[in-house]
This record gives structure tokens, sequence and C-alpha cells, in this order.
């Protein structure tokens, strides 16, 4: 029988894994090799860190600038004349190309080096994860590009915070997100901002300088919502599989997160282009365009370009850090958007709307304030232990 030997090591300051200690971990970590059966404590250090810090920076006004410019060139491109659903879908994931250097430049961690390391997961399995994500957003992303046609910028965005609430209710079930009171009373602020939006119908209808109909209206809030709720569950699922099935804890990973599924959701999108037949359009609206063919070209170059830099913020928070986390900075763009749609794009700001954005704003901010309280106990407990186990 293999001996058993109990071995302790002290993470330096540059080693320590901020991701494995702010989820949790087993209690112990049994690991195998040709000296025996050992079963490894890891000491953490006291000190933040500053990298981890530097790297959730980044990615947090990635996430901020992409979303706000793309969601604002979306509502630009109706504005000035562009009227096709899929083109506007397409947009959404087209720019994946331009994520393939980063490929080289953040290689995959060698995991013969690391005998630590789990194989790497079955290719079948792998390509299920990339196909149902890939669908998964191209159903989002049209039912997003629904809303913004019949929306307003301002209502949309507001809209859009519920995805808040959807999420937290997905990583309740998939992610083992623990509910407390300062999350129940965001979600239930998100949830009263999306109703007051819902009662807003009519008044909308009389601001909306497009004039769209009531029923339109009805038709983009629905979209929105039910968009909101798909994306939050392909977040969760996006967790999920960081956790489970990918599990080479590089930058890499997360690039491949966002191409593949991205060329399965450009391929459908440009697909429902052509079944639907909105691609013998592109011609009238592209020499129709109201600012001019270059600057047609360029909102939708713009819009992909920017859709790409926020989805690149967007899996790296949940690769560092969670689902619902990233979702709550997404959120954060809703009380953003308004304020540039009133001034590029003159929408009317009544008193439903400022309700809801306070609402909105109030939830997000008791939303911070569970992270807060997490963090304060996470610090307690590690500054009570000797010893923590990594699994």
């Amino acid at each position: 029988m293999e001996a058993t030997q109990e071995l302790v090591v002290e993470l330096s300051k540059g080693e320590q894994d901020f991701t494995q200690q702010s989820k949790g971990s087993k209690e112990e970590e049994w690991h195998k090799s040709p000296m025996g059966i050992h079963k490894i404590k890891w000491h953490m250090p006291k000190v933040v860190h500053y990298k981890w810090w530097l790297r959730v920076a980044t990615y947090i006004v990635f996430l901020l600038v992409g979303q706000t410019a793309a969601t604002l060139l979306g509502r630009l491109y109706y504005d000035k004349g562009g009227n096709s659903t899929w083109i506007a879908t397409v947009v959404q994931s087209t720019g994946f190309p331009l994520l393939i250097p980063l490929l080289y430049i953040f290689p995959k961690t060698d995991i013969s080096s690391n005998t630590c390391s789990e194989p790497p997961p079955p290719l079948w399995k792998v390509g299920s994860v990339y196909f149902v994500l890939g669908l998964m957003n191209t159903g989002f992303n049209l039912m997003y590009s629904y809303g913004l046609l019949y929306l307003t910028v301002s209502t949309y965005s507001l809209l859009c915070a519920t995805q808040l609430a959807f999420n937290a209710v997905f990583s309740f079930f998939l992610n083992s997100q623990k509910f407390t009171a300062p999350l129940l009373n965001s979600l239930v602020l998100l949830t009263i901002s999306a109703c007051l939006l819902g009662s807003n119908a009519n008044t909308e209808e009389q601001d909306n300088n497009n004039g769209e109909s009531r029923g339109k209206y009805i038709i983009g809030f629905i979209c929105t919502l039910a968009a909101s709720a798909c994306y939050s569950l392909y977040l969760s699922l996006v967790q999920l599989s960081f956790e489970k099935v990918f599990k080479d804890e590089s930058f890499n990973t997360v690039v491949e997160m966002l191409i593949y599924p991205s060329i399965v959701a450009t391929v459908a999108s440009t697909a429902g282009l052509f079944i639907s037949g909105e691609w013998s359009t592109l011609k009238g609206e592209y020499v129709a365009y109201d600012s001019g063919k270059v600057s047609y070209i360029m909102t939708l170059f713009w819009t992909a370009i920017t859709w790409q830099t926020s989805y690149v913020g967007l899996l790296g928070l949940i690769f560092e850090v969670s689902s619902l986390f990233s979702n709550v900075i997404s959120t954060l763009v809703s009380p953003l958007v308004p304020v540039f749609a009133v001034i590029f794009f003159h929408d009317k700001m009544n008193a439903v709307k400022i309700n809801s954005l306070v609402l909105a704003f109030w939830g997000f901010l008791s939303y911070i304030y569970q992270q807060y309280l997490d963090d304060v106990n996470s610090n307690s407990t590690s500054n009570s232990d000797d010893t923590k186990d990594i699994c």
C-alpha cells in the first residue's frame, strides 16, 4: 500500500489564487504521485493580490465602455434608417476574428508539465458547450435587437437591469449562490423597476419620436425582458462550464469561450438573415442611410468592435469572480446609457423613468453592499485560519 503524507505548502504573494479564495474550496485535496499519496494544504498570505485586482479592473472598464458604446451605436443604426434586426444581430457576434491573435499572445497552459492538472475534457463535450452557448447567443442577441428597434434607449437600458434579478435566480440553482437580505432587496427593487417601465406604455407611445405604436412597445418590452432572462441563463451556464468542463485557468480559455460560440452565433444569425429575406433590403439601407454610405459601414463595424470588447470584459469577470458579479457590473450600464441617450438621442426622461432609474441604482448598491459583506466575512475567515485548502 502506498504511503500517505501530509504536506503544508506556503504560497508566495505572486502565487496566490484569489479566485479560489473567493469561491471557496474543499476541505482536503489528495494528490497521487510516484512518491505516494499526499494531502496538500496551502497556506494563503494575507496580502491582496494586486495583479488579480488589476485584471478585474481592466475587465470592468472593457465591459462598461464596450456595452455602453454598443447600445448607443445599435440605436443609432435604427435612428439613421437601418431596419434589419438580423443584421443588428449578426454584428453582435461577427467581430470574433479580432480576438484570434489573443490565442497566440496568451497561449494555453501546458497541462503536461503540471501533475496536479486534470486531463482535458472530451471533444464532444467541449463542442456541445460551444454549440449550445452559440445558439443561446443568437437568441438573446435577436431579442435585444427587437428591443432596441421598438424602445427608446433609456427604456431599453433600464429594462435590461432585470437581468441581474434573473441571474441571481439562475445562480442559486446552477452556481450555488446564496440568497441574503441585501440580495433579496436588490431583486425586489429591480423587479419593481421593470414593472414601472411596463406600465409606461401609454406615456412612451406619446414621447417616442419614432411614433411607434403601443403594440410595438409591448413587443419590444417582452423581447427585452425575455432576452435578459436568456442572457442571465447564458452567464450562469458559462460559469458552470468554467467550473465543470474547462479547468485550465488561463486567459486563453476565456478567449476560446468567446471565439467558438461566436462562430456558431455568426453562422446561425447569418442563416437567419438570408432565410428571413432581410438580406435583400440591405442594399437599399446602405444607399438611403441618413448619414451616408461610409457612416453606415462604420456604424456596423464599430458596433461589432464594441460588442466584442464588452464580451471580453464580461467573460473575464465570470472567469475571475462569478457570473452574478459580471452581471452586476453590466447592470451598472443601465443608469449610464439613459444619460447619454438624453444627450445624443433626445430621449425624454419622465417621472416613471426617473423613479425606475433610482430603484435600479438602489438595487445595484444593495448588491454591492452584499459583496462588501462577503468580502469582510471572507477576510475574517482567512485571518482566523492558518491554512487554506485548495481543490
